[in-house]
């Protein structure tokens, strides 16, 4: 089995697109997903959003393979911290379900720690889910380590996803 991570270049776009879908569907209705998928994804339609980051000078983007088929993808950027410095970020890391753990996750993020070494970034960020232990081990294994934790409280009766309870209401 060969496993590959390579630049992605505009043939990609359509493949891509449809793996940020799954990789939306996949969390939507996870602890936080809801507005994550409403926040922090990537810009919809992913055709454009991705088109974007495949032409943007701070951005990368990455496919990963198995035997030449497409089964994940990576996108990562640069953005400047107030001091000047700059800091990496992992906007997007996916890889279908059924590749996973055989290694196409850590060629891409490999990959998107190297490209952010060569860009000069003091460290890089990356997001996961409330209760997405796995994401997180994931990302413990090459040596990230939470920096913040963000506090939400929902005050919309449909901001409620079926998987989460709803907001304690005292009597």
């Amino acid at each position: 089995m060969d496993v590959v991570a390579r630049p992605a270049d505009g043939e990609h776009v359509g493949v891509l697109a449809r793996m940020a879908a799954d990789a939306v569907a996949e969390q939507v209705d996870a602890r936080g997903g809801w507005v994550w998928s409403r926040r922090e994804v990537r810009t919809r339609p992913f055709e454009e959003s991705l088109t974007e980051a495949l032409e943007h000078p701070d951005s990368a983007v990455w496919i990963g393979e198995i035997d030449g088929t497409p089964v994940g993808y990576a996108v990562a950027a640069v953005e400047p911290l107030q001091t000047g410095e700059m800091l990496g970020r992992v906007a997007d890391l996916y890889v279908a379900p059924g590749a996973r753990e055989v290694s196409v996750g850590e060629a891409l993020i490999g990959e998107v720690l190297q490209w952010c070494v060569e860009r000069g970034c003091v460290g890089v960020d990356s997001l996961a889910l409330p209760g997405n232990r796995a994401t997180k081990n994931f990302f413990e294994t090459f040596g990230f380590t939470a920096r913040l934790l963000v506090l939400h409280r929902k005050l919309a009766p449909d901001a409620e996803s079926p998987s989460e309870p709803a907001p304690h209401r005292r009597e």
